[in-house]
């Protein structure tokens, strides 16, 4: 009787055994086929294809709550606008450009938005400088108020910016307010909401919010974009998020150095455009902005154009416009942003430049707010000062500034960070400009970053300790790629 039922429980066991092998195998051979059909990054493909393979049904698991886009479908279905192509698009001849034709052909195949002209952008230090003049055009709305922010933090600071949407709501102007559901997450609840909507008049939405677990697989594509319209007249547009972390510069522990644009002219339209498709996209509501088609006085001689870029459309425009930029640089690149992990077709692009005589400039926080992408950082270090880059380490408060220069004439602004997050799993926006006004006015900032700032030293890298070395190589291997 006991080796019957020895015989049995052993045949059980063979059974169930043969049973999760079968699974596992399935499992493997289809999840692999998907990496295959539509996976398009070779080195992505690899590691989800050895997760997969080398970790049992966890593989597997990972790869369907975080491998796979499904933020595209909701795009498909979500976002019909087409594009501003022809609106308020340059009018003089392209003759007329000179050098600057190429730059202009090569951004229109990159995104083909036409630049708008007469328009005046101001860069904004810091809250101290941004946050009065938000506050003041957000008072005297008279139609409407656009605000979208991957943070937008319940402190002191910003209850300022309820009080100012509780004025225009009272001149009659409409306020919507949309927020990331993974950057203004505080435990799984975002007390911004409740707080909005206490406010009569206001409208709030939230990008994606995480209800766990059906939004899991959305957890890496987040909304980074920093956006305010106000009447279609006045914009701000950047990295710089709602928080009282921006005027605390003399804490150097919890204070943020940013910058953010006050924008004037008819490049808001674009803004607005990038501010409806979202709005639509999460609420799933159609919008047309009450301040659009407004008529813009010539506020200035700036041409420019909105990039906007995410994981639900054919993303990667934005690390395109900067690589070919790179590319097209004569004499000066300067390059200032809080996370410096970009892959190495832009880590190359970089070292060529430098190669062949252009002053190559990057600024970045000497202490991050993620020790890890100091250590990740780290390895790109020595490649790129051997070739001749210059590496500034800007001291504490964590400096969150963003911008992009080339040869002192044109100028990239907006939310993305040069990494591989920002460039594959985001919806961002940035601006391109073509002003020496502004890159004379943005130098003067470098200038005074660069007198604070600790240069890299090649040899600092060379004599890294063995194990540190380790551990930044392992660090930069967890860089975020699909």
């Amino acid at each position: 009787m006991e080796l019957l039922l020895t015989l049995i429980h052993s045949n059980s066991m063979t059974f169930f055994s043969i049973l999760v092998l079968v699974i596992y195998v399935c499992l493997v051979i289809m999840t692999t086929m998907h990496i295959l059909l539509h996976k398009e990054d070779v080195k992505g493909s690899i590691g989800w294809i050895a997760l997969v393979f080398l970790s049992p049904f966890i593989g597997t698991i990972l790869y369907i709550f975080l491998g796979i886009n499904r933020v595209k479908r909701k795009g498909i279905k979500l976002r019909k606008k087409r594009g501003m192509i022809g609106r308020r698009s340059i009018v003089r001849k392209q003759e007329e450009f000179g050098d600057l034709k190429q730059f202009i052909d090569f951004s229109f195949n990159v995104y083909p938005q036409n630049f708008a002209q007469s328009n005046n952008i101001k860069p904004l230090q810091n809250g101290a400088q941004a946050y009065p003049e938000m506050l003041e055009a957000i008072r005297n709305a008279k139609k409407e108020v656009l605000v979208e922010s991957y943070i937008f933090d319940v402190d002191s600071e910003t209850d300022k910016f309820f009080k100012a949407f509780k004025a225009a709501v009272k001149n009659g102007a409409v306020v919507k307010v949309m927020v990331d559901g993974i950057g203004t997450l505080r435990f799984f609840r975002r007390s911004i909401e409740k707080k909005l909507k206490e406010i009569e008049g206001v409208q709030c939405a939230v990008f994606l919010p995480p209800l766990i677990p059906i939004s899991m697989p959305f957890v890496n594509l987040r909304n980074h974009r920093k956006i305010i319209i106000i009447d279609g007249k006045t914009a701000f547009f950047g990295g710089m998020n709602l928080s009282k972390e921006n005027v605390l510069l003399k804490d150097l522990a919890r204070g943020v150095q940013d910058i953010t644009f006050k924008i004037e002219g008819p490049v808001i339209d674009q803004i607005s455009e990038v501010f409806e498709d979202d709005w639509e996209f999460a609420t799933g509501e159609e919008m047309t902005g009450r301040s659009r088609y407004v008529r813009y006085a010539k506020r200035g001689g700036m041409l420019a154009r909105v990039i906007p870029d995410g994981p639900d459309k054919n993303n990667g425009k934005i690390e395109a416009l900067l690589h070919g930029r790179i590319n097209m640089a004569k004499k000066h690149i300067v390059i200032v942003t809080p996370y410096f992990l970009p892959e190495n077709e832009i880590l190359t692009a970089l070292e060529l430049a430098a190669q062949r005589g252009v002053l190559v400039e990057l600024f970045i926080p000497e202490i991050s707010d993620h020790k890890i992408m100091n250590w990740a950082e780290e390895p790109n270090f020595f490649r790129l000062l051997k070739k001749g880059v210059k590496i500034y380490k800007t001291p504490l408060p964590f400096d969150h500034s963003k911008f992009f220069i080339v040869d002192s004439e044109w100028v990239c602004i907006g939310s993305a960070n040069w990494d591989v997050r920002s460039f594959k799993l985001l919806f961002e926006a940035n601006m391109e400009i073509v002003s020496k006004s502004l890159a004379s006015k943005l130098f003067k900032i470098i200038k005074d970053k660069k007198k604070i700032s600790k240069p890299a030293n090649l040899q600092d890298s060379v004599n890294l300790p063995f194990l540190e070395r380790l551990r930044n190589n392992a660090a930069r291997l967890i860089t975020p790629y699909y």
